[in-house]
C-alpha cells in the first residue's frame, strides 16, 4: 500500500488530508511541525510528500532541500497558503514534483496525487555508489574520492545527472531526455549546450580522459550512456 506523509501544522487540516487519503486506499502517516517532519520525510519510509511550507521550528524549504539530497526520487508535493510566483518557483527549482495553494478542493489534490505517483513509477531507482578505477563516487557526501587521497566535491546538476545515467546504465540518454527527466525542463524548442558543458565538468572530475572516455560515453547524434568504467 502506498505511504503518504502529510506535513502539515494546521490540526484541522491535516485531520482532513488523512481522512481523505485513507478513505483513497492511502496509508497515511503524520507530522505537526518542521523537525518531525524532516525526521519522517527522510526515516520514514514514506512513498510521498504532501509538504507545508509554513512550519513552527522550521520550513518547508528546508526539508525538501534535504530530501532532494537523501531521499532524491521520492515525490513532493508542495502544500501552502503562498501563492507568491517567487514561491512556486523556488518550490519547484528544489525539486518539488507539484505545488497547489491553498485553498484547494481534496477532489483535485487526490488527482495530483495519482499523477504524480504515475509519474514517479518511470524514474529510475536511487543508487548510492559507483565504482571507478581508482576510486568511487558517493552520491549522498556529493563527491568523487582517489585511492591517492584527492577529492573533488560534485555540484548538485552534476550529481543528478550522474545518478540518471548510473540507475539507466545501458541505455542511451538523449538531451532532450535529459532536461525533461532529469532538469524538468521542456525540451521542446530549447537549444542548449549546458548539458554538454556539465558532462565535460563531470569528466574532469572524474579523472575520466575527454579523448579516450570511459565513464561517461557520447554516443553521435544520441545523447550519453554510462561506460563500464
Amino acid at each position: 500500500m502506498t505511504r503518504v506523509l502529510v506535513v502539515e501544522d494546521d490540526a484541522p487540516i491535516r485531520r482532513g488530508l488523512v481522512d481523505a487519503l485513507q478513505i483513497s486506499g492511502y496509508d497515511t502517516i503524520e507530522a505537526k511541525d518542521g523537525p518531525e517532519g524532516m525526521d519522517r520525510a527522510v526515516n520514514g519510509g514514506c512513498d510521498l510528500l504532501l509538504l507545508d511550507l509554513v512550519l513552527p521550528g522550521g520550513d518547508g524549504f528546508s526539508i525538501l532541500e534535504e530530501v532532494r539530497s537523501t531521499r532524491p526520487t521520492l515525490p513532493v508535493i508542495i502544500l501552502t497558503a503562498r501563492g507568491a510566483e517567487d514561491d512556486r518557483v523556488r518550490g519547484l527549482k528544489l525539486g518539488a514534483d507539484d505545488y497547489v495553494v491553498k485553498p484547494f478542493s481534496i477532489k483535485e489534490l487526490l488527482a495530483r496525487v495519482e499523477a504524480v505517483l504515475r509519474r514517479s513509477a518511470e524514474r529510475p531507482l536511487d543508487v548510492d555508489c559507483l565504482s571507478l578505477t581508482g576510486g568511487h563516487v558517493d552520491f549522498k557526501r556529493r563527491e568523487v574520492s582517489f585511492e591517492n587521497g584527492e577529492r573533488e566535491e560534485l555540484s548538485d546538476r552534476e550529481i543528478e545527472l550522474l545518478r540518471y545515467l548510473v540507475a539507466n546504465r545501458g541505455r542511451v540518454i538523449s538531451r532532450d531526455e535529459i532536461l525533461a527527466r532529469v532538469w524538468r525542463l521542456n525540451p521542446e524548442g530549447l537549444a542548449t549546450r549546458a548539458i554538454d558543458m556539465h558532462v565535460v565538468r563531470l569528466r574532469r572530475k572524474l579523472r575520466d580522459d575527454s579523448g579516450e572516455p570511459r565513464v561517461l560515453l557520447a554516443v553521435r547524434g544520441k545523447g550519453y550512456m554510462l561506460g563500464n568504467s
